[in-house]
């Protein structure tokens, strides 16, 4: 049986609602992709989520997330900090976002709804925003010690220190980052569509109709004729080679390898005996 009500509630009069709501706190609305986002005061942040939460017909009660992007190419409040408001009443979602920088605080809402504590503290360390009025404002996620905020888009990949375990001091250390190797670049061409070299194995399948590889395994100068030619000249010939060869050293003496003899090796009189041990008569390990 399907529930009574639809999984979400449509965006229609919620602008119209927020804009008379709000007044000269809403910067501009914007509806897109389903979805309806308030851009706001940075200052009147609070007396905007009150607003949001107690005017009939908006009544977005529950505060579920608070996320930070970061917009370097603005110069002046490259950040936006967007905050997601659930209506239970009306089963309808809504983003509010206000823009600011690393310098302008941003406006706590932990007297509202206490979990922006902990949201806001995430976004402060990806990002370095802060914000007025936090009662516990410093790092959530990263280390003790840890340089920068890793979500801003100038942040180096590699970061700025590693971390491993010391077998000498017993301890974790932390060290400037040493790559064990650079970069690689790949042409992420598929095999089966193109690209110009066979894969390990596959020298042995026919090229296909009109189009010869270029290389084994790997880009190489070489055309796949010479190689295959190259490999030609190393394969071993049959009944040149002993068959010990490859696990040990090879010999070719009859003294060695017992060609000639009616039974070469595993003859009775050279097998050991034990004399603690009593045998039968035509039988036992020493017959």
């Amino acid at each position: 049986m399907r529930a009574p009500a639809p999984a979400f509630a449509p965006n229609d009069g919620v602008i119209d609602a927020a804009t008379a709501a709000l007044g000269g706190k809403l910067r501009s609305p914007v509806e897109a992709v389903g979805e309806v986002a308030l851009h706001v005061e940075r200052d009147s942040l609070v007396e905007t989520m009150v607003a949001l939460r107690d005017t009939p017909g908006l009544e977005y009660q529950q505060l579920m997330e608070i996320a930070g992007v970061d917009y370097p190419d603005r110069g002046v409040e490259r950040f936006e900090v967007v905050y997601c408001l659930l209506s239970v009443t009306r089963n309808h979602r809504l983003r509010v976002h206000v823009q600011t920088d690393d310098v302008h605080p941003v406006p706590s809402v932990t007297g509202l709804w206490p979990v922006a504590g902990w949201l806001e503290r995430e976004v402060y360390d990806m990002f370095g925003v802060l914000f007025d009025g936090n009662p516990d404002l410093r790092r959530i996620l990263t280390d003790y010690g840890f340089r920068g905020h890793p979500f801003r888009k100038d942040f180096p990949l590699t970061g700025y220190l590693e971390m491993r375990y010391s077998e000498a001091a017993k301890r974790v250390v932390y060290e400037p980052v040493s790559l064990a190797q650079d970069f690689r670049t790949f042409d992420f061409l598929s095999p089966w569509e193109g690209a110009e070299y066979v894969l390990p194995g596959d020298e042995k399948a026919p090229p296909a109709p009109g189009a010869l590889p270029e290389a084994k395994g790997a880009p190489t100068p070489l055309k796949a004729d010479t190689i295959q030619k190259a490999d030609a000249a190393q394969t071993p010939q049959k009944g040149t080679v002993h068959p010990g060869s490859g696990y040990g050293v090879s010999t070719d003496s009859t003294r060695d390898t017992g060609a000639g003899k009616d039974q070469p090796g595993n003859q009775p009189q050279e097998k050991p005996r034990d004399p603690d041990v009593v045998t039968s008569k035509g039988e036992g390990q020493n017959q």
